[in-house]
Formats: structure tokens, sequence, C-alpha cells
């Protein structure tokens, strides 16, 4: 049996599973933690992949392994190769007047969109550079390379050279997908000076290999693996309710949304991924089961009695900020309270309908882009509550698949690994498919659409 690794290094964890390379069949796993926060020593992702990989067995009788990692994350190094200072994460806004300020300067939202292919907010690798420049110009001096979190992770595992795909440089918003080439220009606009980036792979490319002889794969940006690990093809729409919330679709040609709504990304395959995120996702259900002292099986129990509606509460989501719609400072805010809807089952509700009503904004928008939906595949810790799957096809008014429960980013670096071990894209089942479906509940996203502006600033 010839085996193939995965990581997925996400803003919470470093996940591994390893896979036959011709059935994609699960032989083992391992896990590991990442420090809190929005600021993280990669260090700590180092520590926390070798720790999931002593968990996982090892790679000793592994011949290939690729990387999946969280997006956007900025990763300075100096001229010897040493980190600079601590990453700053994509859930890291304090980067949103930098953003703000980069847009103006190169012409607005659409010269930003016709470059490369999104406009860059907060989350973006280019405005964590600005805001280094402003902030801490002896560290932007320092800096001579700059790269991402799943590059460095690579590197570190034994790639000779820093390189990465094109689904991760999509979201720096120095790389163009449609022309398949760096934009130096703009990261010396926000940098103040020229720094080094990595090399960028095809989708099945060889990287290197370990001191064993693993041979490494040319990684991904999380979303764009987990679209690899499930599947994904021409027609489906991913929702994925994690840490963050993205809804994105595997195309055939680029995008470009002045709007800042749809980010233009590449994906892990060749094609293109246009992708929503939102800020809040699955820890709004973690806020909700916290005020009401209950466990998540708890509170899918608690919104599936209560009515469609929620009885007229609304809960805009965004405890943490936002990114779509950009309010990096906004606060969530409860609407409509009355006597007979202040219960814990009304409230239970109005969490995952506020949750759901976010995503489906950005199912909309992908719409709009002219993108096509023909299924919509439900993903991520969000996806295992109850309640979500059977709420998710009201507010997105279609039917919406889950599939089992996974590492879908693991797997998809997984998947990625067996690529270029073999040569061909593997056609792996992994695991059965359920349905949901539902009546649509248009008036519960025009009673979100009311007050989703409704918020107050931190």
């Amino acid at each position: 049996m010839t085996l193939v690794a995965g990581v997925d290094s996400s803003t919470q964890a470093c996940k591994i599973v390893v896979r036959d390379a011709e059935t994609g069949a699960l032989v083992r796993q391992g896990r590991a933690p990442h420090p809190d926060g929005s600021e993280v020593d990669p260090a700590a992702w180092w520590t926390a992949l070798q720790a999931a990989l002593h968990e996982a067995g090892g790679l000793d009788d592994v011949a290939a392994i690729s990387v999946g990692g969280q997006q956007h994350g900025m990763v300075c190094l100096d001229e010897d190769g040493a980190v600079v200072r601590p990453a700053l994460l994509w859930n890291d806004t304090r980067s949103a007047r930098s953003g703000t300020e980069l847009v103006a300067e190169l012409g607005g939202p659409s010269a930003w969109a016709d470059a490369v292919g999104s406009v860059p907010l907060a989350a973006f690798t280019v405005t964590k550079l600005r805001w280094l420049a402003e902030h801490e110009p002896a560290n932007a001096a320092r800096t001579a390379t700059v790269c991402l979190p799943h590059d460095w992770l690579s590197h570190q595992l034994g790639s000779a050279e820093l390189i990465t795909d094109r689904s991760d440089a999509s979201g720096t918003g120095y790389w163009s997908p449609a022309t398949g080439e760096w934009r130096p220009d703009l990261l010396r606009r926000a940098l103040g000076h020229d720094a080094a980036v990595p090399r960028v792979l095809g989708p099945a490319e060889k990287a290197g290999e370990t001191a064993t002889g693993t041979v490494i794969g040319p990684g991904a940006g999380d979303n764009a693996a987990a679209a690899l690990g499930i599947d994904a093809r021409l027609g489906d729409v991913v929702v994925s309710i994690g840490t963050s919330g993205t809804v994105f679709a595997t195309t055939a040609a680029p995008t470009a949304d002045a709007s800042a709504i749809v980010a233009g990304f590449a994906s892990a395959t060749g094609d293109f991924l246009p992708l929503v995120c939102t800020l809040n996702a699955a820890r709004v259900l973690d806020a909700a089961a916290t005020m009401l002292g209950v466990d998540h099986a708890r509170l899918a129990e608690l919104a599936l009695s209560a009515p469609p509606g929620a009885g007229g509460l609304t809960l805009v989501p965004y405890f943490e900020g936002e990114r779509t719609p950009d309010r990096p400072d906004s606060t969530a805010a409860l609407h409509g309270m009355q006597l007979a809807n202040s219960t814990p089952a009304h409230l239970a509700r109005a969490a995952v309908e506020g949750l759901l009503c976010g995503l489906a904004d950005g199912l909309d928008a992908l719409v709009e882009q002219g993108v096509p939906v023909e299924r919509v595949i439900l993903v991520g810790g969000g996806a295992r509550s109850e309640a979500v799957r059977q709420i998710a096809p009201m507010i997105f008014a279609r039917p919406v698949t889950v599939p089992e429960p996974g590492e879908y980013v693991a797997d998809g670096a997984a998947r990625q690994a067996a690529w270029v071990l073999t040569g061909e894209r593997p056609q792996w089942q992994l695991g059965e498919l359920a349905t949901f479906k539902g009546e649509p509940t248009s008036a519960v996203r025009a009673r979100y659409a009311e007050v989703r502006d409704l918020t107050a600033s931190r």
C-alpha cells in the first residue's frame, strides 16, 4: 500500500490524515492545537505539525505529503531566512485602515479588482505589509522575503526553496489569478521596498523532498484544499462553516468584483475559486450556546423547536467585527425582542438563522458574478449541527448536500499529494452524502436585510 499524507494547518489546530494513495482509505491521523489569537509565532505551527505527525505515526512509510494552510497570514523573513516577527493571521483586523489607504492610492476598488481579481481588505497579506511599514518600520526594513503559512511549513518540511501555489498566492493581494504573475509593484507599494516571494508551482508539481525522501507537494490555501478534498466540480458551491464562514465555487474563468464582496481567488486544480468570506461562523453557535448555558446538541434542539423567523427575533452576528460586509469594528446586535420571543428557543433559532443569512448573502454575491449553482455542499464544524443542516435549505432556498464529517482541508492536501505522486488526480470516494430540503423562508432573509446595518462599533 502506498501512503500519502495531508496537512491542515488551520487557525486553531494542525490536523493530519494519512491515506491510501490508490483508494483514499484513511489509515491513521493526528492532531495538535495552535495558540489562540490573531498573531502567532510560526514556530508554534512547526511544533504542532511535529506533534500531529507523531500522533499520526510519522512519515517513514509515507510517499508524499502536502500542506493546506490558512490563507493570507503574513510571514516575514530576514536575509538569513529567520522570522522577523510573529505572523499576522487572516483574522487580525488592525490593518483595515491600511487596506482603505491602498485601495484609494491605486485608484479605487475597480483598479484592484482588475489588477489581482480582489479588493484587499484587512485579511489580505498586502494590507498587513502596509500596516507593518507604518507601525513597525524597523521590522519592515528587515523583511527580505514574504511568504504564507503553508509556504513556510513546506519549507520547514524540506522544500529546498520557498514555494507556494496559485490558490494561496491569490490571497496575498499582489498576485494575479488572471495572468498567473506576481505584482511586485503592489508589494512594494505596501511594504515600501522590494521583497522576495515564493515560486508558484502548478497543481501537481513537486516542491522537494523531506530528509527521509517523502515527496512534498505544492500545498494550497485552506479553502482551495477543502474544495479538492470534497472533489468539488464546476457547478458546485461549497459553504464552509468553520472559524470563518466561506462560500466558494470552482469556475473555469477568473472573476473580478469591484464591490469587494467576492474575492477572485485561484483554485488548487488550475481553475479559479471565487470566494466570499465572513469572520463570524461556527463561533456564533459557540456564543449562543454559552449565553444559554447549553451544549451544541441542546442548542440545535432549541433552535428547531422555535418557528422560522424566531418570532421576529433577528441576530446580526458580528461578534468579532466582520469582513463581508467590511465592518471590522462592528459588534453583534439582537433586534426585535419582545416578551413572547425572549426565550432560549427563539434566541437559538435567531443565532442559527443569523449565521446562515450572512452566508446566504455570500451565495447571492457569487450568483451576481455569474457563478452557476447546481449543487450547494455544506461542510465544516458548523455543518455538524442538526439545526444548521435543517435550516440551511430554508435560508438558501435550495437543497443542501452534506458529506460525512471529515477533515476536508487535510483530505484535499492528501489528494494533492497522491496527484503529485501518480500524475493523475485521484477519484476517491470519501463518504456518503445526505441531502436536506426545506420550504424557503424569504421573510427571514428580508428581515435580516432590514437590520444588518444597525450595529454599533467597538
